[in-house]
Parts: structure tokens; C-alpha cells; sequence
């Protein structure tokens, strides 16, 4: 993410002082946070990938494929792209892997911030067409709630079958 300050008010800069890892900030923060890190930003790149894609590459090569898609969005030939732990192979700009990124980094927390809230929404909006997963309250994330659903009613199209989740174990897949 490539941040433009001359777009924001003072107000507004102080607010970004609240980046932190999307992870421990809460919904409401983190929504609070979007459109400040929408009018920061020069650029933004967002991407997704489908879950049987995972399946078959895994999760941690289509993440390091899906951040270079991003990256190469964004990033610039005079620049360091900052990336969150994991180099990106292979890729034509400067980069530096910063451990715990997202905690240390505004740049990387600010789209830590994008991506969970555009994933959280994007669950949200789907959860009316899959109701019996609670998508709306637990945007897919293992709560207890969430487990009892897929105890009584399975996985839906959504869900990994490559992830072992203690939900799934307690079930039989056929992938």
C-alpha cells in the first residue's frame, strides 16, 4: 500500500495512528479504519482466490501468489514493497520481509486492514444465501457456533476441504 497523507486532514492522519494488526483490532475498529486507509492510499490492490484453488496449491503458496498479484499492482520501481514475514518469489520490485509486519508497519497493517474487512463483508453478504452457517456473526471463523453448524448441517461450497479444522476432523469429508 502506497500512502498519499496530502489527502487527509490532520484529524484524519492522527486517526491512522490506530493501525495495528487487523487481527487485534475489532469489527467496529476496523471499519472505522477502512475509509481512512481508502483516502490514504495512492494505490490498493485486492484479490481473491477461490477455495478449491487452495485446496489444490494450499494456502500458504496461493497467499504468497495472491500478495504478489497485489504487489505488482502496486508497487513501484523506486520503492520497497513491505511484506508481511515471507519474501515474494519471484518479483521484479526491491521488497523487505518484516517479521510480525502487520504489528510493525503502518503500510502493511493498513492493508491487513483492507483485506479483513473486504473478506469480512464479502462473508457477510453471502451468509443470507448460506444461512445455516452463521456466516453473518462468525464470517467463517471457527466459533463455537460455527462448528455446531458444520456438526448438524456439513461444509458448504465455501469451506476448505484441506483445512483441519478440530470441526472437520469430527466429520467425514469426501473431498
Amino acid at each position: 500500500m502506497l500512502f498519499d497523507l496530502e489527502r487527509l486532514g490532520l484529524r484524519e492522519i492522527r486517526s491512522l495512528s490506530r493501525l495495528d494488526d487487523s487481527k487485534v483490532c475489532d469489527p467496529e475498529q476496523r471499519e472505522a479504519l477502512y475509509p481512512l486507509v481508502m483516502r490514504a492510499a495512492a494505490r490498493v490492490a485486492v484479490t481473491s482466490r477461490c477455495v478449491r484453488g487452495i485446496d489444490e496449491r494450499g494456502l500458504h503458496v496461493t497467499n504468497l501468489a495472491a500478495l504478489r498479484d497485489c504487489l505488482i499492482r502496486v508497487g513501484h520501481p523506486r520503492g520497497i514493497c513491505l511484506v508481511d514475514g515471507f519474501r515474494v518469489r519471484p518479483f521484479e520490485f526491491e521488497q523487505e520481509a518484516v517479521i510480525d509486519g502487520d504489528a510493525r508497519s503502518a503500510a502493511i497493517a493498513a492493508a491487513s486492514v483492507i483485506a479483513k474487512v473486504t473478506r469480512d463483508r464479502y462473508m457477510t453478504r453471502i451468509a443470507d444465501d448460506l444461512p445455516g452457517w452463521h456466516f453473518h456473526s462468525n464470517v467463517g471463523y471457527s466459533t463455537p457456533e460455527h462448528r455446531a453448524a458444520i456438526a448438524e448441517i456439513g461444509i458448504s461450497d465455501l469451506h476448505r476441504r484441506s483445512f483441519q479444522s478440530i470441526a472437520y476432523q469430527q466429520l467425514a469429508i469426501d473431498g
